[in-house]
């Protein structure tokens, strides 16, 4: 039987539970949590200094001095580790970074849910959380459960106006923003040779928008011109086995729109309507390399931004920086009237400069819109290309950047449930807090963005309070020992931040029963020790009122009078549980 990449690279069949070293482990701001947590392990060497690289870059430069002694720290951490893949503030955002040491054939985590940016390179790049990112410091492996396998192919050309962010929107917006969940992306076909590196790289950050474990691309012509010397890369068979497989003709996508406050919200430009913009931004880990700019700037040469719209451009890095100096790139934009932010991800994330006004429209390059992903819930965020952003900036309105009229593009995804919690909606009955009718409910909702750094997921009593605000106030007041959740689909969706799985496990909430659930959060749940179980037809089955009970070891759910059968986790997963969580268990070397 054919193997897919995925299984080459893990060594096993898919659904097989596996334990591996990766060959790089990548950090960002959350460094110093992440030391928090290991030395709560037991840490004071870390396994292998080479996996370790660093980038200081959420919030680059940092905006206050709690946030200043944080990267301090950091600095002061690498040199005492000897980390040698470090790269300070102002360097660039860690995914563009990547490209300098990520190479084809490598087995890569980071505690980033973008982190498969990497597999435009060739490698196995997925995103962790930051407790299992301690633990690889410590033990220098982790466990991977190999996924089943998506083949997408591409072919044709893109058309003139259309680039590789609107082939990543056309097919977030037909699979849906669970579509792929926990599933490797292939990419095929002779349309993956008229994609650039930097085109790819887009492709493969979105793949989480889609809930993919990792995307990859083949190690082909185009990838050994880039790295500009010969490659040993890996790839599937040609007649291996997918979960489902897509043919893609490139010259049929049209300029696209993710429209708030889901990526998966997927709308041609000219379906949206020429809605007034107040604020742009081109930049971020998706589309602030060389090539975006030099769209944009394409698009300003000899015009002036329209009145009352503010451009925000933020390079991937330092070195994309300099080059579009050079290339006069940087001049153009400024006297079109952008503003030039550093490489940092502040803007996307609501971290840092950028943060929009109350009913504004922001068009964004960036990769998420969750309502209040960029730091104001009373904000709408559009996801677009370079070069539409930078049209709809000239325009003062979201505008088409060519004549497209009559597209066949229709999102294929089914339309996400819009429920909004309002006060004095309480949703527990008894020990369990019914959600069952919200799908999508994501991290930024259970977790502010704009509090990630201020609150250390190694303090889970600082998170506890500020837990599940952002779509039911009453929960952090009144979730306690024991309680249960009964969710809807794809929960937990968006960032690898960990603080809503530390959260409930602090409060003690016994289970998450789910319909499905995004697989960055499964594994946080799991390393926090707090059980999420994915059966779909005791969610629909569950009613207010309902006794709910969950027994673990047995595999079985008794709601009322009715038992659901589920697999019980294999035994090193089952002991992660036993043991509180990742950290207890390396702690004690229970895990080995």
């Amino acid at each position: 039987m054919g193997k897919t990449f995925v299984e080459k690279i893990l060594g096993a069949d898919a659904g097989t539970v596996v334990f591996r070293k990766p060959g790089l482990v990548l950090t960002h701001d959350n460094t110093s949590s992440i030391q928090a947590i290991f030395r709560k392990m037991g840490g004071i060497k870390v396994s292998d200094p080479d996996q370790l690289i660093v980038v200081l870059d959420h919030n680059a430069p940092p905006t206050n001095s709690k946030l200043a002694n944080s990267y301090q720290a950091i600095r002061d951490f690498v040199r005492e580790q000897q980390v040698q893949k470090f790269f300070d503030a102002g360097e660039g955002i860690c995914h563009q970074l990547m490209a300098r040491v990520a190479r084809p054939g490598m087995l890569i985590v980071g505690s980033d849910s973008h982190t498969c940016t990497a597999g435009a390179f060739n490698s196995f790049a997925a995103g962790i959380d930051r407790t299992e990112a301690a633990g690889i410091w410590k033990t220098g492996e982790t466990w991977f459960k190999v996924p089943g396998s998506i083949k997408i192919s591409l072919y044709g050309k893109l058309r003139e106006h259309v680039s590789a962010k609107d082939v990543a929107l056309y097919l977030i917006g037909k699979l849906g923003s669970n579509g792929a969940d926990y599933k490797s992306i292939e990419f095929w076909g002779d349309g993956v040779e008229e994609i650039s590196v930097a085109g790819r790289m887009v492709i493969a950050n979105l793949a989480s928008e889609m809930g993919a474990k990792n995307a990859v691309f083949p190690a082909d012509d185009r990838l050994i011109k880039y790295f500009r010397k010969p490659l040993n890369g890996i790839w599937a068979d040609s007649y291996a086995t997918y979960d489902a497989t897509y043919e893609i003709d490139m010259e049929k996508i049209p300029p696209l729109v993710a429209c708030p406050h889901h990526v998966d919200n997927v709308k041609t430009v000219e379906e949206v309507g020429e809605i007034p913009i107040h604020q742009a931004l081109i930049g971020t880990c998706t589309n602030g390399r060389l090539e975006d700019l030099r769209v944009a700037a394409k698009v300003l040469e000899g015009e002036k931004v329209a009145p009352g719209v503010q451009l925000l451009v933020a390079p991937a890095s330092k070195e994309i920086y300099i080059q579009a100096i050079q290339e006069g790139i940087v001049e153009i934009l400024l006297e079109a009237g952008a503003t030039m932010l550093s490489p940092s991800c502040g803007p996307c994330l609501g971290t840092g400069q950028g943060i929009p006004a109350d009913n504004t429209n922001v068009v964004s390059t960036a990769n998420r819109n969750f309502l209040g992903r960029m730091g104001n819930k009373n904000a709408s965020i559009y996801l677009a290309s370079p070069e539409t952003v930078a049209f709809s900036a000239l325009t003062g309105k979201l505008s088409n950047p060519g004549e497209f009229a009559g597209s066949e593009f229709v999102s294929e995804k089914k339309e996400v449930s819009k429920v909004e919690i309002q006060e004095g909606d309480f949703r527990k009955n008894k020990n369990v807090w019914n959600y069952a009718d919200i799908d999508n409910l994501n991290t930024d909702q259970m977790f502010a963005g704009n509090l990630t750094y201020q609150v250390s997921s190694a303090e889970p009593e600082a998170v506890l309070p500020h837990l599940f605000k952002g779509f039911d106030p009453a929960f952090s007041e009144n979730v306690k020992q024991g309680d249960i959740l009964i969710c809807g689909e794809n929960f937990g969706c968006g960032s690898s931040r960990e603080h809503p799985s530390v959260g409930l496990r602090f409060a003690g909430v016994q289970a998450v029963i789910v319909k499905s659930v995004a697989r960055i959060f499964y594994r946080s749940a799991i390393n926090q020790g707090l059980p999420v179980i994915i059966h779909p037809e005791a969610v629909d089955f569950y009613k207010p009122g309902d006794n709910v009970s969950v027994f673990l070891e047995e595999g079985k759910i008794i709601i009322g009078e009715r038992e659901f059968d589920f697999s019980p986790l294999p035994e090193k997963l089952m002991n992660i549980l036993h043991n509180g969580g990742l950290v207890e268990s390396i702690k004690s070397e229970k895990i080995e």
